[in-house]
């Protein structure tokens, strides 16, 4: 049978896939993917910047007028490969978004904001494919919202953060 009479009239069973998606849907999962797209996502942005040369960057944050910029460099890199790391693992979330955070809103305010909203400017098309302007504040609302979401809802399973919260977590004995 498709539909289950007249209880689920759009077929939200329909070859059992509601059944096998409640099985694995649940709040508690949710966090699992942020902390993916998230960690990854600030550590493959230090890991650039370590690779092109943290000097260059210093030489971009004196153009912004960013005060010491070699200092703010390194702070940087190192909050987005430490941060994301901390992150991905879901390791100590509520500490380590602060400084991510700051590191997003400096970038939003300081370099994305001129641009508008959108991370997607696309100027033309070239023979060599299509060209594109620099993006807009978007990305890094983005990556807030998944912060306070990590934040708000916390680490999720298999994460540092849960672990030790059932380390710390007292034993209930229900009496016989």
């Amino acid at each position: 049978m498709l539909f289950r009479s007249n209880q689920d009239p759009i077929g939200e069973t329909y070859f059992g896939v509601n059944s096998m998606l409640n099985r694995i849907k649940s709040p508690t999962w949710a966090p699992i993917p942020l902390r993916l797209i998230v960690g990854l996502g600030f550590m493959q942005h230090g890991y650039a910047k370590l690779v092109h040369g943290p000097e260059n960057f210093a030489t971009i944050l004196h153009a912004l007028a960013v005060p010491a910029p070699h200092l703010m460099a390194w702070l940087t890199i190192l909050t987005e490969l430490l941060g994301g790391f901390a992150v991905l693992l879901g390791a100590f979330v509520p500490l380590a978004s602060l400084p991510m955070a700051a590191v997003m809103l400096v970038a939003m305010f300081s370099v994305h904001w001129r641009y508008g909203f959108s991370s997607i400017k696309l100027l033309g098309v070239t023979p060599a494919g299509p060209k594109f302007g620099p993006p807009g504040y978007e990305t890094s609302l983005l990556y807030l919202a998944c912060l306070v979401a990590l934040v708000l809802a916390g680490s999720g399973p298999f994460s540092v953060d849960e672990m030790l919260s059932r380390k710390h977590r007292p034993v209930s004995r229900v009496a016989a």
